[in-house]
């Protein structure tokens, strides 16, 4: 992959619980345009570090950075208007409300949410509702879900609310990086080649930089480069995926003993 400039650099996060470090002088970059992976076994620190880097955690020390700018401890609200977004490896629909709904609700500053403005420019309010309405079906239509639009989010199954928390990064008209924690996870096959395709399409399409957490080997070698390895806390290795499979201290870290490839490939 040529070199491409850092759109979030993490330089050397400590993160301790009590007496338990769960994150030891973490450095690493997400190449700006990059579908970067980020893998290592349970326990490496991985989704801490996420958290870290979307705000919802203050590191105990060292800087976040993005494009350059100091964000440490900025908090999630914050990042999301600066254009980071994040995701959950268990989805946060709003459960009660359409898949439809749960899309329009993500643009910020729109006009109905202010009391004045919903009483005196009833018409400008009804212009951006149905603008934001247009967008949301769109996005149903590259999710290809556009057939549960009125279904209430909460009734869906594991993969499509996957697929409408990636759907909900899209209603961000300035997002520039998405956190992805676990998409793979409780998705049936035919559902993750959907949402594969679609990572794919943003990040080529609207040049979106992507972060992802996944134990799924497949996925990982099929979206991801760089793969960054995590353990104990802090960075083993990054690579491609091929050397990162090769590399003995990175079985070591799954395995807990020398191992192969293959045991490697099922293990992770």
């Amino acid at each position: 992959m040529e070199a491409m400039s850092a759109l979030i650099s993490v330089q050397n996060i400590v993160k301790r619980f009590g007496g338990l470090t769960a994150v030891d002088d973490c450095s690493l970059d997400v190449p700006k345009g990059s579908i970067t992976g980020l893998i290592g076994p349970n326990g490496a620190g991985k989704s801490t570090l996420f958290n870290i880097i979307a705000g919802a955690l203050s590191p105990s020390s060292g800087k976040v950075l993005l494009e350059g700018r100091d964000v440490t401890g900025l908090k999630p609200h914050q990042l999301f208007r600066q254009g980071l977004v994040r995701t959950f490896q268990i989805p946060h629909e709003l459960g009660r409300m359409t898949v439809l709904e749960n899309l329009m609700m993500v643009p910020p500053g729109q006009a109905g949410e202010n009391l004045i403005s919903a009483w005196l420019s009833w018409g400008r309010v009804q212009r951006e509702d149905a603008q934001i309405r247009r967008k949301a079906m769109e996005v149903l239509d590259i999710l290809e879900i556009t057939h549960v639009a009125g279904e209430l989010a909460g009734n869906l199954s594991g993969g499509q609310k996957k697929l409408l928390e990636l759907g909900r990064t899209m209603m961000v008209d300035n997002c520039r990086v998405i956190l992805l924690d676990e998409p793979a996870a409780g998705v049936n096959r035919t559902l993750l080649v959907k949402l594969a395709d679609v990572i794919r399409r943003l990040n080529r399409e609207r040049g979106m930089t992507f972060c992802i957490i996944e134990h799924d080997m497949d996925l990982v070698t099929e979206l991801c480069d760089p793969v960054i390895v995590m353990a104990q806390g802090t960075v083993l290795t990054r690579g491609t995926m091929a050397e990162i499979r090769a590399n003995q201290t990175v079985l070591d870290a799954y395995l807990g003993s020398a191992g192969d490839p293959e045991a490697f490939r099922r293990k992770a």
